[in-house]
């Protein structure tokens, strides 16, 4: 991930967000992966990053990059 995008995971029993780079969260504890998720997007849109959301199990679930996107790009 790139310095500044947003990854929302699972710690200690809560959904949680935060930004690359940084080793704290932002917000409070989620009780619901949709309810972190929708916070994490919103930080993401609003800072044109990409949003990485990890399943329970620390797996990368889905990602969305909302700028910096090359146009043009074959495939």
């Amino acid at each position: 991930m790139a310095q500044g995008d947003i990854e929302t995971y699972y710690e200690d029993g809560s959904w949680k967000n935060k930004r690359e780079g940084s080793d704290h969260a932002f917000g409070a504890g989620y009780g619901t992966k949709d309810e972190a998720a929708a916070v994490g997007r919103e930080a993401a849109q609003a800072d044109k990053v990409e949003h990485v959301i990890k399943n329970q199990d620390g797996q990368i679930g889905s990602k969305s990059s909302y700028g910096n996107d090359p146009r043009n790009v074959p495939g």
